[in-house]
């Protein structure tokens, strides 16, 4: 009864409420989809309505991971401020238990075009506003000034926006893309720079610094200098520097009806501030009304619901004209009321009235931030050379070399031999990954041993590409069982999952759909993170098959994942009359024996279940779909080859691809992609902490009280009963399973899916639970030691919660801040700082990339991988199938540039190393002419106008390119003598008009324009 309480409310209000109201009224409700229901209301009856999102921060916690939620909160604060009509502010409890920033400190700074700026006002004003400073803009709340040229994000933008400068006047502002990191064509007239945290002076600004060293000293905290400080912990201190202030002193309010388990919830969550959650629960109601109530009605009998009321006055919302016309109403039809262009949701019935919603209650949005994927390389890290072998990239030098300078990449082999990489050939190394991880071997310079190794290598891999693309072949000569697609029972399926499906889903589903119905035998792999909707895809497929009169079946590797699926399978299929059965060592003989006997005769429509299923006899089986194939042992693997050789096979993989992969398989099997996280998703709050005894009891009691269990990561089988005893006395009532990697396999299942059916509380465990397992009611997860996890490893452990549409917590644990290495600091501050979903990508693509590779060409290649390198096994993979599949192209011939041309990108144009090794990178791979000169422009609008060194660098990328198209292997000079050698062996001399640079270059180009 929310939406009719409040509608019966507002409308007894509405003619009284700028005398009662005057300043504006806040709803307090107890969730942030209520607070959308009752801001719905309001907006219809003509209130300006603002919403507040649900923060639901403990006092004291450092809100790095919150920055989302608090800026949402001061962008809504400071238009509601602003306004001066009949203001509502509906807000969930949680978040209007703490101060709130005043009106003066949401102010933004106007720039406009033609201003002059003070340098270090400026930047003294950014930095009291919350900025950070970077060389790469990639976050809102980053600034980047170089030059002149300021690169800033604002809190409230889509897109960054790039000011330039000519001297101290702003000559132009617009708007950039992230990914490419060019300027729209539009140029602005102004900028609001709005703070990223609040609008403080100089005076407020040491005031804070102060108040939160105060709030935080004793406890050890990752970083706390500068604006990381204040991001983390300023809004706490509000109160002490004089811009906090109570809404709820401030404006009348009235609260919505709270249920018994929210108040439970809420009096444990907030413990630190009981006074004023007391004065809430004992403020005045919104009174229920009787007058009107809630409703909700099915499109399929809409048409028979407003017939049975078509005496009363009926006013339909909708947004557009075609959700009218969908629903078979007629816009010109005078029985209804209808307004267009609302998106709220509100289905209210009254004695005489009734108002119906066409739209969908609107979900909470995610902004998703588009995070820049550089392959960085720091110095120190392994990287493999195509021709050398395994290195240690050091870094980029100069050297003077035929009389100029240039740049160079240092790569250290065995016995200190190094070798100077130019840097226009970095396209010739990749970082060394490979799947055991451990440190690899070096490789000697001059021995010649990694041609060798790469020989023998390139042997395996045209077996394995050959057996790859003879299976694909074998297949596409076979007929396969064509279904049917096309019935409009799928709609009505899909319609019943209670979801909407992402872009990818959507996408994959219509790629197996093909599949399905041409008439050929599918083999279509499906990659996408756990809880991504990889089993919904699945089972479009299998609903397929058993609408088109087919028996369908799903393997898994473990009990628990058939338990999953099961269950899953069972709730969506019931309403439909599919018969499913679930076959894994649980079942008992006498069952297992009936199960095998009803798909024989075809009693059974679908079965999910372990290996044992892959000695089933099917009556007409069209659909396997494979969870997890790398799983299975190889005899289990053939057993699949042969049972699916000629019925439709859909594998799941909880992996990634990596791309080089995906361009190699895509030329012989099918690829779907879910990389979109489901819209209900949320992302996982994480927080670096040092272990406390209390921080831990309240924590895990904290999961408790909202019905949810925790994960412990120790990561040490010795002292992991130990560190249970020391648990059961903090919290005693506790139960607690252990499981760790010496445990069997059996035992290990047993309790996995004890605890999935709710026989634990906590699962003490080692990382053994960092992929595979798909557990949503467990929400929490604590790490010891986390300092001592790769970022890989931490990401991975993090991603084991928040899997449902509950909030994840991850707890970093550190025993001592003051000893923990400046790597482990980097680390864990970057985990704190990206809780977003989709940021593994901007973590530990490599990392994440690597599992996907080596599982999914099996055990048998890690080996390989290990000696050469996963990004070049791949490379030379892709080479091989393309071979023998016919489609490879002419590889195109290194070009080898000696000429005497001082050309580098120069550090006082591009003053980051990382950004100018991004860049050669970028330019290394450079394919065509075009390419350089997007780069070109690119360079110049980001770091301003090009100085001779770095022209001159582009067009020896030009040279190299225009001379591979031409044929041409070398080309150099000596003095003002220019020699082209082509890949034959015979040469061409040509002479400059002088040996000066610009001579040798405008010579060089002459000849080669000549050639094309």
């Amino acid at each position: 009864m929310l939406q009719s309480s409040v509608y019966a409310f507002l409308k007894a209000h509405k003619s009284v409420f700028k005398t009662r109201f005057k300043r504006g009224l806040v709803l307090l409700s107890d969730n942030y989809k209520n607070a959308i229901a009752c801001s719905d209301v309001a907006k219809f009856l003509g209130f300006e309505t603002f919403i507040l999102p649900d923060f639901r921060a403990i006092f004291g916690d450092d809100l790095r991971s919150y920055q989302e939620e608090l800026r949402a909160i001061f962008t809504t604060l400071k238009s509601f401020y602003a306004s001066e009509g009949n203001k509502i502010l509906c807000a969930p409890v949680s978040t209007l238990l703490h101060s709130m920033p005043n009106a003066q400190s949401l102010q933004e700074k106007l720039l406009k075009v033609g201003d002059s700026i003070e340098f270090k006002n400026f930047k003294e004003d950014l930095l009291h506003f919350g900025y950070e400073f970077v060389d790469l803009v990639e976050l809102s709340g980053e600034v980047s000034i170089r030059g002149d040229i300021i690169d800033i994000f604002t809190p409230n933008s889509v897109e960054p926006y790039r000011i330039a400068l000519f001297d101290n006047e702003i000559e132009s502002i617009r708007r950039f893309d992230l990914q490419s990191q060019l300027c729209a064509k539009e140029e602005l007239e102004s900028l609001e720079i709005s703070p990223a945290f609040l609008a403080l002076n100089a005076e407020s600004y040491t005031l804070l610094e102060q108040s939160i060293a105060n709030l935080i000293s004793g406890n050890n905290f990752l970083d706390t200098s500068g604006n990381s400080g204040i991001m983390g912990f300023g809004f706490w201190c509000l109160d002490e520097i004089n811009i906090g202030q109570d809404l709820l002193n401030a404006y009348p309010f009235f609260t919505l009806p709270f249920t018994k388990d929210f108040v439970k919830e809420i009096l444990g969550f907030n413990e630190y501030n009981q006074q004023k959650l007391q004065r809430i629960l004992e403020s005045e109601e919104v009174p229920q009304t009787l007058e009107y109530q809630d409703f909700s009605y099915n499109f399929n009998t809409l048409k028979d619901f407003l017939e049975f009321h078509k005496t009363k006055s009926i006013t339909i919302l909708a947004r557009t004209e075609a959700q009218v016309r969908q629903a078979g109403i007629a816009l010109s039809d005078s029985a209804y009321e209808i307004q267009l262009g609302l998106d709220i949701a509100l289905n209210i019935l009254g004695k005489e009235s009734v108002i119906l919603s066409l739209n969908t209650p609107q979900k909470a949005q995610k902004h998703a931030k588009a995070k820049i994927l550089l392959d960085e390389l720091n110095v120190g890290d392994y990287v493999v050379h195509c021709d050398y072998g395994i290195a240690i990239f050091s870094g980029i030098t100069q050297a003077n070399i035929f009389g100029a300078t240039r740049d160079f990449i240092l790569l250290r082999y065995l016995g200190d031999d190094k070798l100077l990489l130019p840097v226009e050939n970095l396209d010739r190394i990749d970082r060394y990954i490979a799947d055991s991880g451990g440190i690899p071997i070096l490789d000697r310079l001059g021995k010649g041993s990694f041609a060798k190794l790469k020989e023998k290598v390139k042997e395996k891999l045209f077996v394995l590409a050959n057996a790859i693309i003879a299976l694909a072949a074998k297949r596409e000569l076979m007929d396969g069982i064509a279904l049917d697609t096309q019935k409009e029972e799928i709609l009505i399926f899909q319609h019943q999952s209670g979801f909407d499906y992402t872009q990818d889903q959507i996408e994959a589903v219509e790629e197996i759909f093909r599949d399905l119905s041409n008439g050929r035998v599918m083999d279509r792999l499906l990659s996408g993170d756990v809880g991504f909707g990889k089993t919904e895809v699945a089972m479009n497929a299998m609903f397929v098959a058993f609408l088109s009169g087919y028996q369908s079946a799903m393997i898994a590797p473990t009990t628990l994942l058939t338990y999953q699926h099961f269950n899953t399978l069972k709730e969506r299929f019931a309403p439909f009359g599919l018969r499913l059965a679930r076959l894994d060592r649980y079942v008992r003989a006498k069952e297992k024996k009936q199960i095998l006997e009803d798909l024989k005769q075809g009693n059974l429509d679908a079965v999910v279940g372990t290996h044992a299923l892959l000695n089933a006899d099917f009556k007409n089986l069209a659909l396997m779909v494979v969870d997890e194939e790398h799983k299975f042992g190889v005899k289990q693997k053939e057993k699949i080859k042969d049972l699916s050789q000629n019925i439709h096979l859909l594998s799941m993989s909880a992996t990634p691809i990596p791309r080089t992969l995906n361009m190699a398989l895509s030329q012989i099997k099918g690829l779907s992609e879910l990389k979109t996280p489901p819209s209900e998703r949320q992302a996982t709050r994480t927080f670096v902490k040092s272990y406390d005894a209390t921080l831990l009891k309240e924590v895990v009691m904290r999961e408790m009280r909202r019905g949810g269990q925790v994960f412990y990561i120790h990561n040490n089988i010795a002292t992991i009963v130990q560190k249970k005893d020391e648990i059961l006395k903090i919290i005693p009532k506790l139960r607690i399973a252990i499981l760790h990697s010496r445990i069997p396999a059996q035992d290990t299942e047993d309790i996995v899916l004890e605890f999935a059916k709710g026989g634990y509380d906590m699962l003490l465990c080692t990382s053994i639970v960092e992929s595979g397992i798909h557990l949503p009611n467990a929400n929490t997860i604590l790490v010891d030691r986390s300092d001592c996890f790769g970022i890989a490893d931490l990401h991975q452990l993090r991603g084991r919660v928040g899997r449902g549409n509950k909030e994840g917590f991850c707890y970093l644990f550190v025993e001592d801040f003051a000893h923990i290495t400046e790597d482990a600091k980097k680390r864990l501050l970057a985990l704190e700082r990206n809780s977003f979903l989709g940021s593994g990508g901007a973590l530990a693509y490599h990392d994440l990339e690597i599992r996907g590779g080596g599982n999914l060409l099996g055990e048998a290649q890690s080996g390989h991988i290990k000696n050469i390198g996963y990004s070049l096994y791949l490379r030379m993979l892709e080479e091989a199938i393309f071979t023998l599949s016919g489609n490879v192209e002419q590889k195109a011939a290194q070009v080898d540039i000696k000429l005497s041309i001082t050309a580098f990108l120069n550090p006082e144009l591009i003053e980051s190393e990382r950004l100018r090794l991004e860049i050669y990178r970028r330019l290394s791979k450079c394919e065509d002419e075009k390419a350089v000169f997007a780069l070109e422009a690119e360079i110049e609008e980001r770091f301003g106008r090009l100085d001779i060194y770095t022209r001159q660098f582009l067009d020896l990328i030009r040279i190299k390119i225009i001379a591979r198209n031409c044929g041409i292997a070398n080309v150099m000079n000596f003095q003002q003598s220019i020699t082209f050698s082509n890949l034959q062996g015979g040469k061409v001399n040509i002479k400059a008009d002088s040996k000066d640079e610009d001579d040798i270059l405008r010579a060089v180009f002459a000849y080669l324009k000549e050639k094309k």
